[in-house]
């Protein structure tokens, strides 16, 4: 089967009319990757939107350790990396079921590559330009039809049993096991109806973020508003851009909301978090970067998005020569904003602790270019949904030292979940 994909270029006159038509173009396709910055320029900035559609090749099947071949071809690939990915990377024993059920990690090779880069598309195809007279002639998705039932997801925790675990935590900390952990709480509904692509577009009305993501992987798929990236390569050069620190908008008041922001970016408490995890993503980079190339290259960033304002960090390096995708995914993931200090340590209380498996959330979504760089962002602010099993999911977290106060950490969760609870609502 000949899988070479020729390039078209067109002007675009509406940018985002035509992601709406695009998105009902995907239905169809049971694998799709639709990345959207969301018209976001928060550097590094590289694309407004990035969708793969078909399937040629994927990795079906391979353990990431015997993925090189895989990887080493000069070719488009999109997909994810599981949190539980890494069972394959440390000694962990733990076997949790993840509900939802996404494997491992799955990439894959697309017939269909569209780039929207400002006002111009890149259409990559065996056909551009029937594939850009299909979509031009969609009309914009529209809602579907009402969930068949309420949804409601119901936490695995409650407020008593979280604020609990904390503590818990913190004694491990006194003790000395780590320094900081990010512990996340989970919320199922087993009796979920819903038209993803419906729930999607409400979903970036409410909360429109920089690493946006609609993954479907069959009958499973990820909803995804993320503020956070994991890990961008271009050419020799790695960047990770790690958030830690959260602090509610003032919607009302710009001056109040000014103020807010201000506190966030000047809270000891907030810094000491934000530094443990530039620690931990600086350790991981030595171990794939050239010597004394690591640097931090912004501390204590803070950005704004819909919701809330976050304090992110930027850390980069140079690329040993001879690294191989598989060998940077083996040295930085999971990534230290969902795990904590001392890595391997804080996964084993993660095992402990969290009652539920994590799946593709905290894990990554992304794609490599044809040159082998690549973008992967954090799954964070998602909804999880298993349209055979009817289930759905999201999960919220946040990072816990000893000075953490565990009724505010719990209404930070509750602050994370607010813009997807508010999505299942309307």
């Amino acid at each position: 089967m000949d899988t070479t994909l020729n390039q078209c270029s067109y002007k675009l006159t509406d940018v985002p009319a035509f992601k709406k038509k695009v998105l009902n173009w995907l239905k169809p396709f049971g694998i799709f990757c639709y990345l959207d910055n969301q018209e976001y320029n928060n550097a590094p900035h590289r694309l407004e939107c990035l969708v793969a559609a078909g399937v040629s090749d994927s990795a079906e099947g391979i353990d990431i350790k015997d993925a090189d071949d895989f990887f080493s071809k000069k070719r488009w690939l999109f997909g994810h990396l599981a949190y539980e990915l890494r069972r394959s990377l440390y000694p962990l024993t733990s076997h949790k079921e993840d509900k939802i059920g996404f494997p491992l990690f799955y990439f894959f090779e697309p017939q269909i590559v569209l780039e929207i880069k400002q006002e111009h598309l890149f259409v990559h195809a065996s056909n551009p330009a029937k594939i850009f007279a299909d979509i031009i002639h969609c009309p914009s998705i529209t809602e579907g039809e009402n969930f068949a039932l309420p949804i409601a997801p119901k936490g695995l925790l409650s407020k008593e049993d979280y604020i609990e675990k904390i503590r818990s935590l913190q004694e491990h900390i006194l003790r000395g096991d780590c320094y900081e952990i990010n512990f996340c709480q989970a919320f199922f509904d087993y009796e979920a109806s819903i038209d993803p692509f419906t729930v999607f577009q409400k979903l970036m009305g409410v909360s429109p973020n920089p690493f946006s993501a609609f993954y479907r992987l069959h009958d499973k798929y990820l909803l995804c508003a993320s503020p956070e990236r994991f890990l961008m390569k271009q050419k020799n050069h790695l960047v990770s851009q790690p958030i830690k620190g959260t602090i509610k908008r003032e919607l009302i008041s710009v001056e109040k909301d000014e103020e807010l922001k201000k506190k966030l970016r000047e809270s000891p408490k907030e810094q000491a978090e934000n530094v443990m995890v530039v620690d931990l993503v600086r350790n991981d980079l030595t171990r794939i970067c050239k010597e004394s190339s690591v640097a931090v290259d912004e501390l204590f960033g803070t950005y704004t998005f819909p919701q809330v304002h976050q304090m992110i960090s930027t850390v980069s390096g140079e690329l040993k020569n001879g690294s191989s995708f598989t060998k940077i995914v083996e040295a930085m993931f999971p990534m230290g904003s969902m795990t904590g200090a001392p890595k391997h340590r804080v996964m084993q209380l993660i095992d402990e602790y969290e009652p539920s498996a994590r799946g593709i959330f905290s894990g990554a979504v992304g794609y490599i270019n044809p040159d082998g760089d690549f973008d992967l962002a954090v799954v964070i602010r998602s909804l999880m949904y298993n349209q055979t099993k009817k289930i759905l999911s999201y999960q919220v977290g946040s990072g816990i030292t000893f000075y953490s106060d565990a009724q505010k950490e719990w209404e930070e969760c509750m602050l994370k979940a607010e813009a997807i609870q508010r999505v299942l609502e309307m």
